[in-house]
């Protein structure tokens, strides 16, 4: 059976995003959304740049609120700021794991193009070591002890 997993930040724009597209490629199976507590208008342009470099498209999601899924079930509810996991509002629908990955957020970058892209894709990376360490230890351990 698939695992359900939400990811959260403040705006939904960047880290959140990062990650929905790391976890969507690394299991096509499972089932994963982001969402922001204060969601920006729009998936920050830079972070659609820097996934489409890894081969990742996440050219066609679109900021969305928390509180769409509050009634919702979750396996996993994932909060890659600080701001998210204080403020993060409580869940009526089941949550079975909550875990916190503190990410900095690339969209407060400054600099030259260059200087902003490199700290959107350290960014990047961070999320994705991340994230596929999880998985290997939250998803595929349990998939082969279920086997």
């Amino acid at each position: 059976m698939s695992k359900r997993i939400l990811i959260l930040c403040t705006a939904n724009s960047c880290r959140s995003q990062m990650a929905e597209g790391i976890l969507k490629s690394l299991d096509p199976e499972l089932v994963v959304y982001s969402a922001g507590i204060e969601p920006a208008q729009q998936v920050h342009p830079k972070a659609i740049r820097v996934m489409k470099e890894i081969g990742i498209d996440i050219s066609d999601n679109f900021t969305k609120s928390v509180n769409y899924f509050l009634h919702k079930s979750f396996d996993y509810v994932i909060t890659v700021c600080d701001y998210a996991k204080e403020t993060c509002p409580a869940f009526i629908g089941q949550v079975e794991n909550r875990i916190h990955m503190e990410f900095k957020d690339p969209s407060c970058a400054t600099g030259n193009e260059f200087e902003i892209l490199d700290i959107f894709r350290k960014s990047r990376d961070e999320i994705r070591k991340a994230l596929t360490e999880f998985y290997k230890q939250n998803i595929l351990s349990l998939e082969k002890k279920s086997a």
